[in-house]
């Protein structure tokens, strides 16, 4: 057993290990040195914490306990710290354990630490201690501030120095995404990790956080995150502010345009598809202004607007009825880009009370005409009589038969005709 490089108390402790190794000869041939069982733990510490080494015996039978550290040098024999580092402080001492804390932990602390127990074998037991080295803050870059809509961007997540490496994921809002890690050994088996996002943004992304989550032992919910801010071309909707109802002749059509995008759409322009303008048509701003409606004015009227991204559009069809005018014809599909169109102006309605009336007056008719026929048919039906003399045409001559038909009526069988 080497204890050198420990001075002059080292020595003494030597020959105490020597006396109290032949103090125990007998005993330590009489009980197993496998049945003390002899344990101990790995431990894994954040660099600069404290690290607890702990040394247990099983029935032990007052066999001597030290701890060696990775270099063979005796840290503690028994209660006692032979090794000049007021780092290592004595936690618990008995016949069955010696437990060490070891503070401000540091790379070169690294490495495999001996729990020995002076039986005959003697027995050891190894600890290894493993020192974990946080990551610094993560970097987040991104190759653009601002995103137009449908363009792919890149972000960058580092996590330096750091003992093992990190593992880097992502997240969009509640979305995991995968992104493609590099990592790049330093020294003294520290590492850094860089991990890139592609992805392409859609306006509905603006504002959304990409966050980078840093996974590593030493620490928890470490992550930086970037709001996204995305670019999209106008969204473009008309509204008719009057009439409420159908655009009749002689009346006045208001009509607003709507239009929202990022960045907010500088020009807002109206137009007549496929036609001239109407002369005393009146634009302020995003709004048309028609008064005293005629025929001429039907068509298709379009806004644009426009920003730095592009343009978009919606529709309104214009079509202006006559002043008493209920049910409107029947028109084309409405044509609109970026959204549905609209022919507010032009709403089609069915007038369901002319239908019922009609379909009144024909019932009544049926009716009317049911009841005639079974008037008539009533008053020409009937019965009819005839008596004939029975024998009459057997009679001789006419004194005869007219004798014979007196009283011939009540032998006589009634005969019933009916004409229907």
């Amino acid at each position: 057993m080497a204890i050198s490089g420990l001075g002059t108390h080292s020595i003494s402790l030597f020959f105490y290990v020597i006396f109290a190794t032949f103090l125990h000869k007998g005993a330590a041939q009489t009980i197993s040195a496998q049945g003390q069982n002899l344990v101990t733990n790995n431990v894994s510490v954040v660099e600069g914490e404290t690290a607890i080494i702990s040394c247990r015996v099983k029935n032990n039978d007052d066999s001597v306990i030290q701890l060696l550290n990775p270099n063979r040098q005796t840290i503690y024999f028994r209660d006692v710290r032979p090794l000049k580092d007021s780092r290592f402080q004595l936690v618990n001492f008995s016949d069955n354990e010696l437990l060490v804390s070891l503070s401000n932990v540091s790379l070169s602390d690294e490495g495999r630490y001996v729990c020995q127990l002076y039986t005959d074998p003697p027995q050891e037991a190894y600890a290894d201690i493993t020192v974990l080295v946080p990551p610094g803050n993560p970097i987040l870059e991104s190759r653009e501030e601002i995103v137009s809509e449908g363009n792919e961007t890149e972000i960058t997540c580092t996590a330096m120095g750091s003992k093992p490496a990190s593992t880097i994921k992502w997240m969009k809002g509640d979305q995991p995404l995968q992104g493609e890690a590099t990592v790049e050994e330093l020294y003294d088996r520290m590492f850094t990790v860089t991990s890139r996002l592609r992805l392409t943004v859609s306006k509905e992304d603006d504002g959304v956080a990409v966050i980078c989550i840093i996974d590593h032992p030493a620490v928890k919910d470490f992550q930086a995150q970037k709001y996204l801010e995305v670019q999209y071309k106008p969204e473009v909707q008309i509204v008719v502010e009057f009439p409420e109802g159908l655009t009749r002749e002689g009346e006045n059509l208001e009509l607003t345009c709507k239009a929202k995008g990022k960045p907010q759409p500088h020009q807002i322009n109206w137009l007549k598809v496929d036609d001239d303008f109407p002369s005393h048509a009146v634009i302020t701003g995003s709004d048309l202004f028609i008064e005293n409606l005629n025929k001429s004015y039907n068509g298709t009227y379009r806004c644009v607007a426009s920003n730095l991204v592009g343009e978009a559009y919606d529709d309104y069809i214009l079509y202006v009825y006559d002043v008493l005018t209920t049910t409107p014809p029947p028109t084309n599909t409405t044509i609109s880009a970026f959204q549905d169109s609209r022919a507010d102006g032009a709403p089609q309605k069915i007038d369901h009370a002319v239908i019922g009336g009609i379909v009144a007056v024909v019932v009544f008719a049926m009716l009317c005409l049911l009841i005639v026929l079974g008037r008539y048919f009533a008053r020409h039906k009937g019965t009819y009589f005839t008596h004939e003399a029975k024998g009459a045409d057997d009679a001789a001559d006419a004194d005869t038969a007219i004798i014979n038909a007196e009283g011939g009526h009540n032998n006589s069988d009634d005969k019933k005709e009916y004409y229907i």
